[in-house]
């Protein structure tokens, strides 16, 4: 594979390296939210959010559209939970045994 393959796929991985980002992916693949609702479900600070959700529009994981004042986020695409869950399985399997990480 060329490099520039595993470039793209590391840009995304690292995106998707953080439980908070996570938790903002779940939560807008619910529907489109604003930072305050996303702040409000998932009882995180707001500087927090906006931080995480610059990162996730940055790497293109999450799309925003502005409505008046408003800004409202939601997931780009459906394949990122599927790659988040087939994640998580593999996670499961690798880790059942492991007591110390």
């Amino acid at each position: 594979m060329p490099d520039e393959h595993f470039q793209t796929v590391a840009f995304l991985a690292k995106s998707l390296s953080d439980e908070n980002r996570l938790r903002i992916i779940d939560c807008v693949s619910q529907g489109r939210k604003s930072v305050s609702r996303i702040v409000e479900e998932l009882n995180l600070s707001q500087p927090l959010v906006s931080h995480h959700l610059k990162e996730l529009k940055r790497s293109l994981l999450v799309r925003v559209e502005r409505s008046g004042p408003f800004i409202y986020y939601e997931l780009a695409d459906p394949r990122i939970l599927e790659v988040i869950q087939t994640l998580g399985h593999l996670a499961k399997d690798l880790l059942t045994d492991r007591k110390i990480f």
